[in-house]
């Protein structure tokens, strides 16, 4: 069993297989056809419009000038059974997207492999028989796809060296070139006319003029009568045209004038506009590295200043940390000085009068030191008198009188000492 299937007139039925393995197809258009189960396929194949638009972007032409040509194609699948098998045999099975790249690119190889072998001039001026060229070449090999090339037309024509924009020019500016040419033969067409025109008024007015000279000739001789009164006229005629010349004249000189002053207005503006020049130099190559250096040599006082201020600051803190480091020792010393003496009173009030004493006798050996002072600058020492006991009595005196003088000076009594009594005793008898 099977089935029957229709078809519309925009679509081809292809009818394959069939009873013993029978390779015949069926192609159907607008129609039905009877398809077996199973033994029998059924496809179908668009035989609508397909509009294309193939593009070639900077395409080289014959001059080497690389333009981008657009155009725009109408195709479709051709319906004869021979031709429609060749389209079924290429394009069974697929979309109409992947038929129409299939065909776009064979358009747009053909029009590349063309536009390769043409100038920019054909392809620009008649885009018709570029487009007619391109049919005529692509159509052999998409009708042996089965497609046929309803109409090709060129879209756009474009580069982008502006090569087509300088044609345009080129045709405008022979165009305009054209135009003036005419205006200008028509303006010499003109010019003789009028010329031509002016010598025949000149003609007619020479004939007139000597008709006339011919009429004042006789009238003069008519009237010699009025000879002086004419030359009076001409004489006052030329004394007013010399009259109007030297207006004339003056005129003249006081534009020459006119003109000098203003040529020696221009030149005071160029002289002052050079003394300006020659001030601005002066000022950029005296002045400013005069004021450049005056500016460095301050900066020089002052860093010398501030330097010098540094270091007084430096000495001053010196000075001053070395007089605190100084004042501090002598704190120190004072300290240990004012603490040794405390220590030594209160020995001194511990021990009382044998502390004194003490002291005393430490104290002895340097004031006999600086009481024997004077004495040390001495070499020699002569004591006049004929009596030898005289010299010992007079040393002895003086060791008498010593604990005297100490007692006078340190408040201290060493006549109370028991070794001292016994020596002072025996000093004092011996002295008696």
């Amino acid at each position: 069993m099977g089935n029957c299937h229709t078809v519309g007139p925009n679509e081809a039925l292809v009818v394959s297989g069939g009873c013993c393995g029978s390779d015949q197809k069926t192609y159907v258009v607008g129609g039905w056809s009877w398809a077996w189960w199973l033994i029998s396929d059924i496809q179908r194949i668009t035989l609508e419009i397909m509009t294309l638009q193939p593009k070639c972007d900077d395409v080289e032409t014959a001059e080497g000038v690389a333009i981008t040509v657009t155009g725009v194609a109408q195709v479709k699948v051709m319906t004869e059974n021979e031709l429609l098998g060749y389209a079924c045999e290429q394009f069974l099975g697929k979309s109409v997207i992947e038929i129409k790249s299939v065909i776009l690119q064979t358009l747009e190889g053909h029009l590349r492999a063309i536009l390769g072998t043409l100038t920019v001039e054909q392809i620009y001026q008649d885009r018709d028989k570029f487009a007619t060229l391109v049919r005529e070449v692509a159509s052999p090999d998409v009708g042996r796809m089965g497609i046929e090339i309803l109409s090709f037309t060129i879209k756009d024509v474009y580069d982008k060296v502006d090569y087509l924009s300088s044609l345009g020019k080129a045709q405008t500016a022979a165009v305009q070139r054209d135009a003036d040419i005419g205006v200008a033969e028509a303006e010499r067409d003109a010019g003789i006319r009028e010329a031509e025109c002016k010598r025949e008024m000149m003609d007619v007015k020479f004939l007139a003029d000597t008709k006339m000279a011919d009429s004042k000739r006789e009238l003069e001789m008519q009237k010699a009568s009025f000879n002086q009164e004419v030359n009076t006229k001409k004489a006052e005629a030329q004394l007013a045209y010399e009259l109007q010349a030297a207006k004339e004249q003056q005129k003249i000189r006081l534009e020459e004038i006119e003109i000098e002053v203003v040529q020696r207005k221009k030149q005071i503006t160029i002289e002052e506009k050079e003394v300006i020049r020659t001030e601005m130099e002066l000022v950029a190559t005296v002045k400013r590295p005069a004021e450049a250096e005056a500016y460095k040599m301050q900066q020089m006082a002052e860093g010398q200043k501030i330097k010098t201020v540094l270091t007084a600051q430096a000495e001053s803190d010196k000075i001053r940390l070395i007089g605190e480091a100084e004042a501090s020792s002598i704190e120190a010393v004072g300290k240990a000085e004012a603490e040794k003496m405390r220590l030594k009173a209160e020995a001194y009030q511990q021990y009382g009068e044998a502390a004194k004493t003490a002291l005393v006798l430490e104290a002895l050996p340097l004031i006999a030191s600086k009481v024997a002072a004077p004495l040390s600058k001495t070499s020699e020492i002569v004591i006049l008198s004929g009596d030898g006991s005289r010299v010992t009595g007079e040393v002895n005196r003086l060791l008498a009188e010593l604990p005297v003088s100490i007692n006078a000076l340190t408040g201290v009594d060493l006549t109370k000492i028991p070794l001292l009594q016994k020596m002072v005793s025996s000093q004092c008898q011996s002295a008696i």
